[in-house]
């Protein structure tokens, strides 16, 4: 598997990419957690035996380019909440058609992945990367599944936008930490009640075969990269699988 940089539209993403993929994950990624990248795609190689790309899109303000809408609960800054779409548009209007495109030659995609969507999409994150990543499902019709490893489904709202919105995607894996809903923050520990809401909300609008919801043990910040990989792993066999 081959690993490097590559600038599209003034970001330079990390790319991870098997000689011939047959899937594109899609990750927004925090300084913090690019020290734990090479870990979570050793974990997903070893999870799954079909080639996939991976491309680790940087973020510089978490809260002011991930938040879909404003909640003071998330941040008060001034912003949060109004950026969301500029992050999503970046990566169905430059960074799929670059890739598609005119990657072949790392192996990522060929021109003819434009006209056919040979390479499924996968969006995936952790915590309000997570979030967002739940979020663009609704928002954008090129995404086959979605990877959401404990999204910040406590955001305000949550449930009157989920309802209101069709999932365009065809599967979405959540999880959580068995801790997380025993948070001291009385509104993040709303994150029980509300995963266990959107799915069963999916299991209706999706099927129950198209989605699933893991505990994983412990809290936040335990292990986010491997949650991660698992979630992208059950994705990726989900679309092996067709």
């Amino acid at each position: 598997m081959k690993k490097l940089l590559l600038e599209v539209a003034g970001k330079k993403c990390i790319v991870y990419a098997d000689e011939q993929p047959r899937v594109l994950l899609v990750q927004p990624v925090g300084e913090h957690e690019q020290g734990t990248l090479d870990a979570q795609i050793e974990a997903i190689r070893e999870a799954v035996d079909m080639p996939f790309a991976f491309v680790g899109v940087p973020i510089s303000d978490w809260e002011k380019e991930l938040t879909p809408w404003n909640d003071p609960n998330i941040s008060p800054r001034e912003g949060v909440g109004e950026h969301a779409s500029e992050t999503l548009d970046y990566i169905t209007e430059h960074l799929l058609p670059h890739l598609r495109s005119k990657m072949d030659g790392a192996n990522v995609a060929s021109a003819s992945d434009a006209e056919n969507k040979a390479l499924p999409v996968i969006i995936g994150g952790y915590s309000l990367a997570g979030l967002f990543a739940r979020w663009t499902a609704s928002e954008a019709e090129c995404f086959d599944a979605v990877a959401a490893a404990s999204p910040s489904l406590w955001i305000t709202s949550w449930q009157g936008f989920s309802e209101a919105h069709q999932v365009f995607a065809r599967d979405v894996y959540l999880s959580l930490g068995d801790r997380e809903p025993r948070a001291r923050n009385k509104i993040m520990a709303q994150v029980g009640e509300n995963i266990r809401w959107e799915y069963e909300h999916l299991q209706r609008t999706l099927g129950t075969d198209h989605c699933t919801l893991v505990w994983e043990q412990g809290g936040h910040f335990a292990t986010p990269h491997l949650r991660l990989a698992r979630a992208f792993a059950w994705c990726i066999n989900r679309i092996q699988k067709g």
